[in-house]
């Protein structure tokens, strides 16, 4: 879809993302949109990077939109009765078991509750193996009760749910992930750590990212070959923002793509229940319902302050993630909807909280979904 036929159909999202530009919040916006199982926008606008289209094949970074992606990886253990969600993480990795962090279960990590969301993970520079290790010998925070107190993790439980998959299968995480979801769900471009030869053959394809400072788009490292080569189950994985959407719609025909089972509906509905309910996050300074990795619209406790929310339209079982100030996937299985994106500024939590608001409220109103 070219940026004119997206203009057609969506003229008002198309504001947005053009607004986002001329006020410097972003150069680029890759964007895809499905509703009633119909494809309706997969396109890119603007600049990747100075001279670079943004187009539907940049492979742009998702940041902790991905974290989902781990979530499922974790229920398709479930499911296979390897793990149980109540299940202490020191059953797998015994060295987690101190520091107070004995009684950590699977589903605290999946919720957010666990209590060790300061530990220095020294990613990307140390080793898989010594990410681990430091963030098993990190002491629960002070005054945390586990599976209470509530507080996103950016990362740290992240690495350790990736571990539970790496110890029960044998196998590293990028490989678990990429052979037992991306590829059956047809996310053939989607990857948690990309080889320098495979870096190398994408070139100009891997997107840049930018943070807004004193006013102006400073560009980040975070597109280098070193950089892409090393997994982080909670922020490092990329593709087109297209096979992010293709998650969301296997989640919306309850685990089935491609005629295949990826997940049991009945999986598909644990993971997008409310299993954290009513609790201040200590880390988004915010109330913020949580089903099993994912975030569960949580407009009741203010559609116009709840960060990495859906907007004002979205039904209460709407459900997703975001990416640190520049992405989002998300479905509303009530109106049959999904959609994902990625800016490629990060301008800051409140500038992207309010793009990201009038960018989805925006799809609502473009498709007629507004009541």
């Amino acid at each position: 879809m070219s940026e004119d036929d997206f203009g057609v159909r969506f003229p008002r999202t198309l504001a947005v993302i053009q607004d986002g530009v001329e006020r410097q919040l972003h150069t680029g916006c890759q964007l895809y949109i499905s509703h009633a199982g119909d494809s309706l926008a997969d396109c890119g606008v603007g600049l990747s990077s100075a001279g670079q289209p943004m187009t539907a094949d940049t492979l742009n970074i998702w940041l902790s939109a991905g974290k989902p992606l781990t979530a499922v990886a974790i229920l398709q253990q479930w499911e296979l009765g390897r793990l149980e969600l109540d299940d202490r993480v020191g059953r797998f990795i015994p060295e987690f078991a101190v520091g107070g962090k004995e009684s950590v279960t699977i589903r605290h990590l999946l919720t957010h509750t666990g209590g060790f969301r300061p530990a220095e993970t020294g990613w990307p520079e140390v080793s898989w193996d010594d990410t681990i290790q430091r963030i098993c010998s990190a002491s629960l925070e002070s005054e945390w009760v586990v599976g209470r107190t509530a507080g996103y993790h950016t990362t740290t439980s992240w690495f350790i749910l990736g571990e539970i998959l790496v110890r029960l299968t044998g196998r590293p995480y990028a490989e678990v992930i990429r052979e037992g979801l991306f590829e059956p769900v047809g996310m053939l471009e989607t990857w948690a750590a990309l080889t320098p030869e495979q870096h190398a053959r994408y070139g100009d394809r891997i997107g840049r990212i930018a943070a807004r400072e004193r006013g102006e788009l400073q560009p980040l490292d975070w597109h280098t070959t070193e950089r892409c080569a090393k997994p982080s189950p909670g922020s490092n994985t990329r593709g087109p923002i297209r096979e992010l959407g293709r998650f969301y719609e296997m989640l919306l025909n309850l685990g089935q793509a491609n005629g295949r089972r990826i997940l049991s509906s009945q999986a598909v509905a644990a993971l997008t229940a409310r299993h954290r309910v009513g609790q201040m996050d200590l880390t988004l300074a915010h109330t913020v319902d949580f089903g099993l990795g994912v975030i569960v619209d949580s407009n009741l406790y203010g559609a116009e302050t709840v960060p990495y929310g859906y907007g004002r339209y979205c039904s209460p079982r709407t459900f997703g993630h975001g990416g640190a100030q520049s992405s989002q996937g998300w479905c509303d299985p009530e109106q049959g909807l999904v959609v994902a994106y990625y800016f490629n500024g990060r301008p800051g939590e409140g500038q992207h909280n309010r793009r990201a608001r009038q960018l989805n409220e925006a799809i609502y109103a473009d498709l007629n979904l507004v009541d």
